[in-house]
């Protein structure tokens, strides 16, 4: 369907909005790097504008629009000699009980939480629909990540150059022979979807999400550490709600269950440590939160850019932070591969984009790749013996392994 800047109730059935994209709002400025100055998560934990700042467990956190750029200007203020913008360089963090990455067919689980959400229902598609879901967003969520992997679409095939397991050494910026890598995730990641129907507290903390992934591990039968290996649970709030204060901070974020860092202390999972995000309702924060960012009027842009930016980052760094990271001591220090992309003005060097999958078409961001040294909107899929792997593709060079 055309989604016109009226009708903004109806629900996704057969299909995604058809938008015209937008002029680039932003000219980059001297001394930005490929659309945006970095900002400076981890080496200056004082950036007051950083939303991370004080809230450690916010990994991978997505500022606001309008954040991102008061960090990009805090950043160019109080600059030092001594911490160089680049390299954007990831290196492996070692691992966390093994955990590097998300090295299987991946299982993505969609927990709708809160009776604020409304009656369940179901369209063609099969997807679940809420009464209380204005802008018709749950079904996109649930077309987005069953596309993963469908109609030749490669904005996810960046993933299939990281890797972890016991060769692996930590600092590592590439991966040697014999690693686990990603796998291509052909034909789609989408495992499940549950309507969670207490009521959401309106300002659910960090331990309180973490709780509700515990529960949808139970619901959906994963109640052991190896049914959880390659499992990630997003946990979706409502219209009308501010889950972890998120309203003018920032749009989402990812961590595990184990970090003992989250509001309220880390939560107590009898089936292991769980990848889990906090997903606000995004419609609600408006174009700070990336609503008409690609597309006019692009009611969905941010909802399905800031679901992807998380998800890229619970594969590649699903317990924070075993996996891909940035720890060269420069600008970009602390961040995964999709903060260090984060909100590039589209029709720029790795901009935001739409992407076309077998179910439709969906506003993304670009993902950082060591391979290419640059953000990528789309890669090749890296060449090695992995589930998933699609004849033709061709190989690409890849970083250095320590030692």
């Amino acid at each position: 369907m055309v989604l016109s800047a009226v009708g903004v109730t109806a629900l996704l059935i057969g299909g995604t909005p058809s938008a015209t994209a937008t002029t680039p709002s932003r000219t980059p400025s001297v001394g930005e790097t490929a659309g945006r100055t970095p900002h400076a998560r981890g080496v200056r934990p004082s950036d007051p504008y950083d939303p991370a700042s004080g809230h450690p467990y916010r990994h991978g956190v997505v500022p606001t629009r309008s954040g991102d750029a008061k960090m990009r200007s805090w950043v160019k203020a109080h600059d030092s000699a001594g911490v160089p913008v680049v390299p954007q360089t990831l290196s492996y963090g070692g691992g966390i009980g093994g955990v590097g990455v998300l090295d299987g067919k991946v299982k993505v689980y969609l927990v709708f939480y809160g009776s604020q959400w409304g009656a369940q229902g179901v369209n063609r598609r099969l997807d679940a629909t809420f009464s209380g879901d204005p802008y018709g967003a749950a079904p996109v969520a649930q077309e987005m990540f069953k596309g993963v992997g469908t109609g030749g679409e490669r904005w996810s095939a960046d993933l299939t150059q990281w890797c972890d397991g016991p060769n692996v050494a930590a600092g590592a910026t590439g991966c040697p022979v014999g690693a686990r890598f990603i796998p291509y995730q052909s034909g789609g990641v989408l495992a499940g979807v549950w309507y969670d129907s207490a009521r959401s507290p309106g300002s659910a903390s960090g331990h309180q999400l973490g709780q509700v992934a515990v529960a949808a591990a139970r619901h959906f039968g994963n109640t052991t550490p190896a049914a959880n290996r390659q499992a990630y649970y997003v946990i979706l709030s409502p219209h009308g709600t501010d889950p972890d204060h998120y309203l003018g901070q920032y749009c989402a974020w990812h961590d595990s269950t184990a970090d003992p860092t989250l509001t309220g202390g880390a939560v107590a999972s009898p089936y292991g440590n769980l990848a889990f995000s906090n997903q606000p309702y995004t419609m609600d924060a408006g174009a700070s939160c990336g609503t008409g960012f690609v597309n006019s009027p692009g009611l969905w842009d941010g909802w399905t850019i800031t679901l992807g930016h998380e998800w890229h980052e619970a594969m590649s760094d699903p317990l924070p932070a075993g996996g891909w990271t940035n720890n060269t001591s420069s600008s970009y220090n602390g961040e995964e591969d999709a903060d260090e992309c984060a909100w590039l003005t589209p029709r720029t060097p790795g901009g935001a984009a739409d992407v076309a999958m077998g179910t439709g078409t969906f506003a993304e961001q670009s993902d950082w790749s060591n391979d290419t040294d640059s953000c990528t909107i789309a890669h090749p899929i890296v060449s090695h013996p992995v589930v998933g792997h699609e004849p033709g593709d061709v190989a690409v060079a890849r970083g250095r392994a320590a030692g």
